[in-house]
């Protein structure tokens, strides 16, 4: 996908177009917790490259914390550095981070670990989560990591330890909270449709192709049925079914219950495609 190779540039020549403006930032720094946090930088880098050059779903995880991150550094070094490097910095690290969490690439991820004739397409990041929960679970997980590691490099040793202790364990937190998102997907293969969705059903869910009535995106449209949309429209897949079928749809962590439907609305990146795909493989579509 061009895309995905447009994310890859953007994505190299990053330590060329912002590290200019980071280096300016960091030259306040005492000296060892500059270096410091100038290793933890091209390590979140490098953590970024590979998950762009070998994608994973660890990877998408990866890159929807560096990413955030990056922009959010690139913006705390401006006040250091000129005006033409903050410009070309922040302009560079936000187009960098677009490419770097668009669909084309989440695709990719989620699809490198697919078996046999089978096709992925991740579902929605809920924009309830959007709005909050996401971007609060990236600062933590950046923070834990990085910030008592740059306390002990500062020679605070007390504190760092303290911080270490308490900030790894809330990094990892954040970290298999965010990767649940990265495990969102509807699934084409060749027994029909599947349901994978850890937020919202207790086992993904097959709907057999010959079970399927039909399969149409709403663009937006209001629909009833058993929403796993979590509150996100956008890109809403629509699945009819002959008759209802069962789905353990979950109550808080550990509970779930039995619910049957005949209508299924998921939301999922590339509606359109997932279509136009499930057409190409004999499953009724509107």
């Amino acid at each position: 996908m061009l895309s995905l190779w447009f994310a890859r540039l953007t994505w190299v020549l990053l330590p060329v177009s912002v590290g200019g403006a980071l280096a300016d930032a960091l030259a306040s720094w005492s000296s060892v917790p500059a270096r410091v946090a100038a290793v933890v930088m091209w390590c979140a880098w490098s953590f970024g490259l590979v998950a762009l050059l070998a994608p994973r779903p660890w990877g998408l995880t990866a890159l929807r914390i560096v990413a955030p991150a990056l922009i959010l550094v690139t913006l705390a070094s401006v006040t250091s550095t000129s005006a033409q490097s903050a410009l070309l910095a922040v302009t560079t690290a936000i187009v960098a981070a677009v490419f770097a969490l668009s669909a084309p690439v989440a695709q990719s991820a989620v699809n490198s670990l697919a078996y046999g004739d089978e096709l992925r397409f991740p579902l929605r990041v809920p924009v309830s989560l959007l709005v909050g929960p996401v971007p609060l679970a990236v600062i933590l997980a950046g923070a834990g990591a990085c910030a008592g590691p740059l306390l002990l490099a500062d020679g605070r040793i007390v504190a760092g330890i303290v911080v270490t202790l308490i900030g790894l364990p809330i990094a990892y937190a954040m970290i298999r909270s965010l990767h649940s998102l990265s495990r969102r997907f509807l699934v084409l293969v060749p027994a029909g449709v599947v349901v994978v969705d850890p937020l919202t059903l207790a086992d993904p869910v097959l709907m057999r192709r010959e079970e399927i009535a039909r399969i149409r995106a709403l663009n937006g449209q209001a629909a009833d049925g058993l929403d796993l949309r979590l509150g996100t429209r956008a890109g809403t897949i629509e699945i009819a079914l002959r008759a209802p079928q069962s789905f353990a749809r979950r109550r808080g962590r550990s509970d779930a219950a039995l619910c049957d439907a005949d209508v299924v609305l998921v939301s999922t990146v590339r509606s359109s495609a997932f279509v136009a795909t499930a057409a190409v493989r004999r499953i009724a579509t509107a």
